[in-house]
């Protein structure tokens, strides 16, 4: 049995290398600290880790891949995804994802581990915690209510609300050792920390509470209160929102009376688990001054929320084979091979013969302008030498083809150097956070041999920033 999480001698410190000294105001520096991710998967005393960032980082993928590898390393894991887009469950081999976690196959279980993964579905999560905490009549009169089922689908906060009931029952099941959680994009990542108080203050609020008053008012006193005050204001409110919605609503209230205080406090419960430090927030970026801007917002949300952050993981980090050939000898090579190109085309021309046309006369007295070369024709079609890339004009030579790799390579180079400083400015801002980089792979991931080796990369952090600082390095020389 692992340690419960919520108990402070159950901490769970996210591995890590020491920070480094802070830089002086202004400089850059890149010696941030590596996240090791390995141990922190393997202690058992993890029991949450939450994946936020902006969209289009890979942190969907991220997500998966870690729980991949810590269930191959011998961890029970239930990934949950509320992105979405649903390249979780592609990447996965399963054909769909829901609200009921699906075991993953695939999985090397040799370690003892296991992997599920789901998809958050809001109004089912929401109907299940009605049929929970509510009699038969009860719910089914909630369930088909006009009012709630409009709640249900698409209220403001409702997701990530429903998010963290997920993230409550997936931790109560204790059914799996490892929950990786994967947030919506953009800032509204760590909205659901503050969902739960949204969605408590409007169901516990004066609006609520004052529609519920016809229902709770009873006998003489509340006949007499109901045509005195709430003549006047449902009068006002059936205008504005109309009367049938108005009855929905008031009839909404009166049904979920009894529930609203179990919805505050299964969220307060949730947001201590949050804090626990058996949990751990990773933020997801690309190496771009967007989605780094972003990191800092949310490294500096979760300190103000005290949520234990274990590091940065930078997705998407580009390299180069070739990293020894500078940005700026890449282009000057490039420069020298086109000058030479350009000459000896020059001096081809030069010696080229004019020829007599008289020669070229066929036995219909016509002249082949073209000589037989490119574009010319015969009875049957082109000429053979004008299918023959070598004899046209357009006819990239060597020179040209190796001065176009020469200035792609620079370009390359320049890329890499700017990652280099958008992740330095970063680290001097916040040279508390441990980062993890993630060297960009070729294509997308589609698979769970895709996923293993994202989490290759992630483990092997030593290496992946030495070869960073050696590619930005050399191309800033």
């Amino acid at each position: 049995m692992t340690a419960d999480a919520s108990t402070p001698d159950a901490a769970a410190t996210p591995s890590r290398r020491a920070a480094p000294p802070a830089p002086e105001p202004g400089a850059l520096d890149s010696r941030a600290a590596l996240l090791d991710v390995d141990p922190l998967l393997d202690d058992p005393r993890t029991r949450i880790v939450v994946c936020c960032g902006s969209g289009g980082v890979g942190k969907t993928t991220t997500a998966a891949a870690l729980g991949v590898r810590a269930a191959e390393r011998g961890r029970k894991a239930v990934v949950l995804t509320i992105d979405p887009a649903r390249r979780l469950a592609q990447s996965m081999g399963i054909s769909e994802l829901d609200n009921v976690p699906r075991r993953v196959k695939g999985i090397d279980e040799s370690a003892g581990g296991e992997l599920h993964a789901m998809m958050l579905d809001m109004k089912r999560t929401f109907d299940e915690i009605v049929e929970a905490h509510a009699d038969a009549e009860r719910a089914r009169a909630i369930l088909e209510n006009p009012f709630y089922q409009s709640l249900s689908a698409g209220f403001a906060g409702t997701q990530e609300y429903m998010a963290m009931e997920k993230l409550g029952q997936l931790r109560t099941r204790d059914a799996w050792d490892l929950i990786i959680v994967d947030t919506p994009p953009s800032r509204s990542a760590l909205d659901f920390l503050d969902a739960p108080k949204r969605l408590g203050s409007f169901l516990d609020g004066k609006f609520i509470r004052v529609l519920m008053a016809p229902a709770k008012a009873g006998g003489r006193a509340g006949m007499k209160f109901l045509n005195v005050g709430m003549s006047m204001m449902t009068g006002t409110l059936s205008k504005i929102m109309g009367g049938q919605l108005l009855r929905d609503v008031q009839t909404f209230a009166a049904a979920m009376d009894t529930m609203f205080g179990g919805f505050r406090t299964r969220a307060d419960a949730t947001y201590r688990l949050l804090q626990a430090p058996g949990t751990a927030f990773l933020v997801v970026a690309a190496p771009e001054r967007d989605a780094l801007r972003e990191a800092a917002y949310f490294v500096e949300r979760l300190a103000a929320e005290q949520m234990p952050l274990a590091g940065l993981v930078l997705n998407r980090v580009h390299g180069s084979g070739a990293a020894r050939l500078s940005a700026e000898r890449a282009l000057a090579a490039a420069e020298a091979l086109t000058d030479r190109d350009i000459t000896d085309r020059d001096v081809s021309e030069a010696r080229e013969p004019s020829g007599d046309r008289s020669e070229n006369l066929g036995g219909n007295g016509i002249v082949d302008l073209a000589a037989g070369k490119a574009d010319s024709r015969t009875a049957d079609g082109p000429s053979p030498a004008a299918a023959d890339p070598r004899t046209t004009d357009d006819a990239p030579s060597a020179a040209r083809l190796a001065a176009g790799l020469l200035r792609l390579h620079a370009e390359r180079m320049h890329v890499l150097s700017r990652e280099r400083r958008t992740r330095d400015r970063f680290t001097a801002l916040h040279p508390e956070v441990p980062v993890a980089e993630i060297a960009a792979l070729p294509g997308d991931v589609h698979d769970l041999a895709g996923l293993r080796m994202i989490g290759d990369r992630l483990a092997d952090q030593e290496n992946a920033r030495g070869r960073a600082d050696d590619d930005a390095q050399r191309a800033e020389g």
